[in-house]
């Protein structure tokens, strides 16, 4: 298990119809407690749709000490001064991007449940690793499950941070803790939730703080 204490890392909805709407509700979420990073991850959209997403909610996750990371894009996360990007197993390599983003950026790699792939990325400088899908989304139809067995494996062998994703929620939280994540990728678990962003951010970080003492 790791030594350091998980912590959340909030992923955007696909589509944002209603920007200043989300950005409120990104306030409240990080009122509710700790959160590590917020991906903007959206999908279909054009790029001004990127650009006018960060441009609104970076400045309320910097506030909140909250690193902002772009989803696949690369280009986009270096004009706008993003904090990284994620890449996903069909976007640029991460070679690449560390030429491109220099060796300041946070760029994480998503590995699915493939121990090869987690490898070649902590061997080629990821700050992170991504595991997943290990539930059912409702923002996203996972190709592959991942089991906590990978999450064990990684967090024995290696230093580099694992992150897992996919369907996460304060009900099913817990054994991804315990068997070592060291971030919660949480994009549905957080927005859709009946008592608002506040309450699910401040209900998952009880719940991962309780999962260390479960045992």
């Amino acid at each position: 298990m790791t030594s350091h204490p998980c912590r959340l890392y909030l992923l955007t909805p696909p589509r944002l119809d209603n920007l200043s709407g989300f950005a409120q509700r990104l306030s409240q979420a990080l009122d509710g407690g700790d959160v590590a990073a917020l991906q903007i991850r959206l999908k279909d959209v054009t790029d001004d749709d990127i650009r006018a997403a960060y441009h609104a909610l970076a400045p309320i996750a910097h506030n909140a000490d909250v690193a902002v990371l772009i989803n696949d894009r690369v280009d986009l996360a270096q004009e706008l001064g993003a904090d990284g990007v994620h890449l996903g197993q069909d976007d640029m390599s991460l070679r690449d991007a560390r030429k491109q983003l220099g060796s300041d950026a946070m760029i994480g790699v998503t590995a699915h449940n493939s121990r090869h792939h987690a490898m070649m990325a902590g061997e080629g400088g990821a700050d992170y690793v991504a595991f997943g899908a290990f539930f059912e989304s409702a923002t996203k139809t996972p190709k592959i499950q991942a089991t906590t067995d990978i999450l064990s494996w990684w967090s024995e062998l290696f230093e580099i941070p694992c992150v897992a994703i996919g369907g996460i929620t304060a009900n099913n939280c817990a054994p991804l803790v315990r068997a070592g994540a060291d971030f919660l990728a949480v994009c549905g678990g957080v927005w859709n939730t009946p008592d608002g962003p506040s309450k699910a951010v401040q209900v998952l970080n009880t719940t991962i703080t309780s999962a260390y003492s479960a045992d």
